[in-house]
């Protein structure tokens, strides 16, 4: 059973938005965090956002910050990603990620050998 489904991937021109969704089949706890990566081709994985599944402690990416709205629902098991103003350079396939706090430092987690639980992501493409 994959831990982590997302959906909401698609073909949207530059300027426009789309919302991801990150469904958790994983119990998570309150000390977890879920993040979203993404990969564009030929360049590496890249930290996009995280927040906290208790608490509400929001990362962005530099690149996203003001575009990009990270949020959750706890009672559905899944994390949300508002994505606004989609310029081409955000062309990837957007997976997200689990991982647990305990033991592992302050926020934010950017790397992704922080993340122990990953979906198998969605494909998206901005056009120009």
């Amino acid at each position: 059973q994959v831990p982590l489904v997302e959906s909401g991937g698609g073909l949207v021109q530059a300027g426009g938005s789309l919302r991801l969704s990150c469904a958790a089949s994983l119990r998570i706890f309150s000390t977890y965090f879920i993040a979203w990566f993404r990969q564009a081709p030929g360049k590496d994985r890249e930290f996009v956002a995280h927040i906290s599944w208790r608490e509400s402690y929001l990362y962005y990416a530099d690149s996203v910050q003001g575009r990009f709205t990270i949020s959750r629902d706890n009672a559905k098991n899944t994390v949300y990603l508002q994505m606004n103003s989609l310029k081409p350079e955000d062309t990837a396939v957007y997976s997200c990620a689990a991982g647990n706090s305990v033991g592992r430092g302050r926020y934010p987690y950017t790397s992704e050998t922080w993340y122990d639980y990953w979906g198998q992501g969605t494909q998206v493409t901005v056009s120009s």
